[in-house]
């Protein structure tokens, strides 16, 4: 009798469990169904519903078994021995609450990557360089950026691997793209492009301008992974380093497609060709269209208060992976044209309106000439005792680990003579002292097919003699100077230089879903840009006193005028 009674009580509890589960469940329904529908997770949210009640009824069940048959310690189990393994609670995952995408989830691993003195730098590199000094709400920083690229790659390799299951897309695979995705910034310098694109160039003229933030991302990842002992943890989370470090590396700096061509054969080593749509995930060499660029937009266009017109969700909705010449690429529905060009018009707005912005340029030039001045009177610690310089300190990472934002506070508030002209320039950018903007102008040579990007430091140096020979210097108290000029040469583009990005991009149907191809030139709305590429010259005055100014702005439009560059200023900026 009294093991009856049991068996009735426990089926009432099994029972009132299962309603109060498909209560629960509503609720989740009713509350973030708008989330969810956008996101198009419908599928995913009924297989987890479902597993979710079997996991219950099972622990249920072998509660009941436990307690009427005592004897026996035999569990319920919904899997085959071989899955059983496979069932056991995954390791939780930590939430961020971030400003762009909300709360997102993080493996362990990623947070042990991102607990080190190597990723924890990145929280003292600002994102827009010297961008903070023109938008006040820039502030933010490489850190913040990385957690949110290593969300969007995750999401984007899920919903590929729950869309595509014939992909073959293993937890080994996801992991990876999340943790390249999390680690592609990790060799960025400070003030970020700055340092790259702006003090390396000149500092190193030996390494002819092939150094960039990618190379010692790839450096200091394998420094991290070394210093914090972290291959052991990665074996422990499934994955092979082995094989898979090597994987990293390549989704972080993949090859062009140019490079890939001229190999004749699959270039990496990480994963076979079958899988090659993975390289397009964290940089996408092909189009320019990846998450680094998804997280920045959206991130970027937050705190300069910038609208962006660009649904990376829905994108990512409607990505999908198709076989294209024989290799697997990452293709988007033909109705999310207009979705894309958004994204590629969302480009070259913040470079119009923020990262080119004049003043900007003249301050991130302010800061390279400063950091020049004092590169071989700063001395950092690097590997064994050794002192190195700024610039040196690209070949030693565990001198680079201590290189951030801060050497401009170390600058300025230094003492030492042999930092007194880097300190006075920095000292200028403070109190807003800034080099005198003359004008811009646009030359038709730089915008010939096959012109070079960047204009050689000779070519700079020879107009600034021309400016001052320009008009003949009437006061001698004034005396221009090559030196008194500043000349920056930028080139705006939609992410493929002169090319239209779209043109790279292949586009799927729902009619048919596996034959791709680019849009037809005659489907393409007749509002598109026709030019998709623009380079400036600005041309700054380094003295600031009035009559100095007067004079430079003079010799700047004869020297405009005789050269045959652009008369007026470039409106629609």
């Amino acid at each position: 009798m009294e093991r009856q009674l049991c068996e009735v009580t426990l089926a009432l509890v099994l029972l009132y469990n299962i309603v109060c589960i498909s209560q629960f469940m509503q609720m989740i329904h009713f509350e973030n169904g708008a989330r969810l529908r956008m996101e198009n997770n419908i599928l995913t949210r009924r297989r987890i519903e479902r597993h979710f009640m079997k996991k219950r009824c099972a622990l249920l069940m072998n509660e009941y078994l436990l307690i009427s048959r005592p004897h026996s310690r035999r569990s319920i189990s919904l899997k085959s021995p071989k899955k059983r393994a496979s069932m056991e609670r995954p390791l939780p995952k930590k939430v961020f609450n971030d400003s762009i995408h909300g709360h997102v989830e993080l493996h362990q691993l990623l947070v042990k990557i991102i607990d080190t003195p190597q990723f924890q730098r990145l929280r003292n590199i600002k994102q827009l360089g010297g961008g903070y000094f023109v938008f006040p709400g820039a502030s933010h920083n490489r850190f913040e950026h990385s957690i949110g690229v290593a969300h969007l790659a995750g999401e984007l390799v899920r919903n590929l691997r729950t869309m595509q299951p014939e992909l073959n897309i293993s937890p080994r695979d996801e992991l990876c793209v999340e943790i390249a995705g999390l680690c592609h910034d990790l060799g960025h310098g400070p003030f970020s492009h700055l340092f790259d694109g702006m003090f390396i160039r000149k500092a190193r003229p030996d390494l002819k301008g092939k150094w960039k933030h990618e190379t010692a991302s790839i450096q200091m990842f394998d420094y991290l992974v070394k210093d914090n002992g972290l291959e052991s943890v990665m074996k422990q989370h499934g994955l092979e380093p082995s094989e898979d470090l090597d994987f990293i590396k390549e989704l972080i700096q993949p090859y062009d497609e140019t490079e890939q061509v001229s190999l004749n054969s699959w270039p990496y080593k990480g994963r076979e060709e079958d899988k090659s749509f993975l390289y397009e995930i964290v940089a996408n060499k092909r189009t320019g269209i990846d998450v680094d660029k998804f997280d920045y937009f959206a991130r970027d266009c937050h705190h300069l208060g910038i609208q962006n017109n660009f649904d990376h969700r829905r994108f990512i909705m409607f990505a999908r992976v198709c076989k294209v010449d024989g290799k697997k690429h990452i293709c988007v529905r033909d109705k999310e044209i207009g979705n894309v060009c958004d994204m590629f018009y969302t480009r070259i707005s913040l470079h119009r309106r923020a990262y080119q912005h004049r003043v900007n340029k003249i301050i991130e030039s302010m800061i390279t000439e400063a950091f020049l001045k004092a590169d071989k009177h700063i001395k950092i610690e690097g590997k064994g005792g050794k002192k190195l310089s700024l610039s040196e300190t690209i070949d030693n990472m565990e001198a680079y680990t201590k290189l951030t934002d801060s050497v401009f506070e170390q600058i300025l508030s230094s003492t030492s003579p042999e930092l007194t002209e880097a300190r006075e320039i920095l000292e200028r950018i403070q109190s807003r002292q800034l080099y005198k903007f003359l004008g811009q102008t646009k030359a038709k040579m730089l915008h010939e097919p096959g012109a070079p990007q960047t204009l050689p430091q000779d070519i700079i140096s020879t107009w600034k003699e021309e400016l001052v020979k320009a008009l003949p210097q009437a006061d001698a108290q004034v005396g221009l100077q090559p030196d008194d000029f500043e000349i920056l040469v930028i080139t705006m583009d939609y992410g493929k230089k002169d090319k239209n990005p779209v043109d790279e991009m292949y586009f799927y149907s729902k009619k048919y879903p596996t034959t791709v191809g680019p849009i037809p030139a005659e489907q393409m709305s007749e509002l598109r840009p026709t030019c998709f590429s623009e380079t400036l010259i600005m041309v700054y005055c380094k003295k600031t006193d009035n009559k100095s100014v007067e004079a430079a702005d003079k010799h700047f439009k004869q020297w405009r005028k005789n050269k045959g560059f652009q008369v007026g200023e470039t409106v629609g900026q």
